[in-house]
């Protein structure tokens, strides 16, 4: 049975010693700023203003609309007017222009004739995401211009004219997709570091011969420098949830106490994890470079806030579903963007409370006070 007493004792001991551990508060209070500053400013899928070539062999003035089109859209920066297709190879090579667009002697022709004319597109693909991205805005602005030459032309009428509307992020921002999910993923790696620090502390210190001396059991032990770091990671879920809701704009359309819960719960799966990794380390060094590990890449590749799960290979897709940060995304989007309740985040709350169970049930195993090796 856990006594009360004893558990809140180690816990002020936990206070304590945290209090003079400089490293441990700015790890604890300053870094999740500071990541989420950092991640949310530098990591974005949004992709504008594209250098962009022009080689304009037509001249005319359905060229010249087209270009027009071009740089009106907001997605493309037409710096250069090339004169001859020598120079495409000299600024693609040295990274002068990402596109340069063909636009062929008889473009206005074929245009005024009713026959189908040719743009050409040549791209950079040594980065293959903006590549992408900027054929599929060429194809668009392409299509675009055509139906205005063709409604102009003939006066006709589309037999089926297409609406769309997008829910829950409206302006296609990534940024709005990026923060809710690094809370998930900052929380994950510094709850499992700050604990992972707890047991291994103790052992470099010297001061585990003194708590096994004391009658406190294993599960005492564990819990009472749990607690204090719940308290630290709670702080931490609202600070970054403010900093994304006012720094960036995101929208906050959820229940702020159900984000509450369902990270509390998390939050004890992750710091039973570091405290998991503390006892088997026992060395400082040795734990914050398995939290690294264990924590970091998974929830930053496998959780689903870099790459689509849907689109890794089957057995990365099955490693995902043990990736507590996959459902704990999952939350922080459906509570951020789409304000959604317990009946939607349901399954996920269910998941997060066993990897609760199981990683604090890992680290109270694990642990032994005996000072035997």
């Amino acid at each position: 049975m856990l006594n009360r007493t004893r558990l809140l004792a180690v816990a002020r001991k936990e206070v304590i010693q945290l209090r003079r551990d400089i490293r441990s508060l700015i790890m604890a209070f300053v870094l999740p700023v500071l990541l989420l500053v950092l991640f949310g400013y530098a990591i974005s899928w949004d992709v504008q203003n594209i250098e962009t070539g022009v080689l304009d062999r037509d001249g005319s003035a359905r060229s010249r609309e087209l270009i027009d089109a071009f740089r009106s859209s907001g997605y493309f920066d037409i710096r250069k007017q090339l004169e001859d297709e020598d120079e495409i190879d000299r600024l693609l090579d040295r990274g002068g222009v990402r596109i340069v667009l063909v636009i062929p002697t008889d473009f206005s022709r074929d245009v005024g004739a009713g026959r189908p004319a040719r743009l050409q597109a040549i791209v950079d693909g040594s980065d293959a995401n903006t590549a992408t991205i900027a054929l599929g805005y060429a194809r668009a602005i392409v299509q675009s211009y055509s139906r205005n030459v063709l409604f102009q032309g003939e006066r006709v009428t589309t037999p089926i004219e297409s609406q769309t509307r997008v829910w829950y992020n409206e302006e296609l921002l990534s940024r709005n997709m990026i923060v809710p999910g690094l809370v998930a993923v900052i929380m994950m790696i510094i709850a499992a570091m700050l604990t992972s620090l707890t047991i291994a502390r103790e052992w470099e210190r010297g001061t585990m011969e003194q708590l096994a001396a004391t009658p406190v059991g294993r599960g005492e032990v564990v819990l009472g420098k749990l607690l204090p770091y719940v308290a630290i990671g709670l702080i931490d879920v609202v600070v970054v949830s403010v900093i994304g809701v006012v720094l960036f704009d995101v929208p906050f359309r959820g229940n702020a106490a159900l984000l509450m819960i369902l990270s509390t719960a998390f939050l004890i799966g992750a710091l039973g994890l570091g405290i998991f990794i503390s006892a088997v380390s026992r060395s400082q060094l040795l734990a914050t470079q398995m939290a690294m590990i264990l924590t970091f890449l998974p929830a930053f590749l496998l959780s689903g806030f870099m790459y689509a799960i849907e689109v890794m290979p089957t057995a990365l897709e099955a490693i995902t579903y043990l990736v507590p940060a996959r459902y704990f995304l999952v939350v922080t989007r459906g509570i951020f963007l789409k304000g959604v309740g317990v009946e939607v985040l349901r399954v996920q709350g269910l998941l997060m409370i066993a990897f609760a169970v199981v990683g604090l049930a890992a680290a109270i195993r694990v642990f032994k006070k005996e000072i035997a090796r």
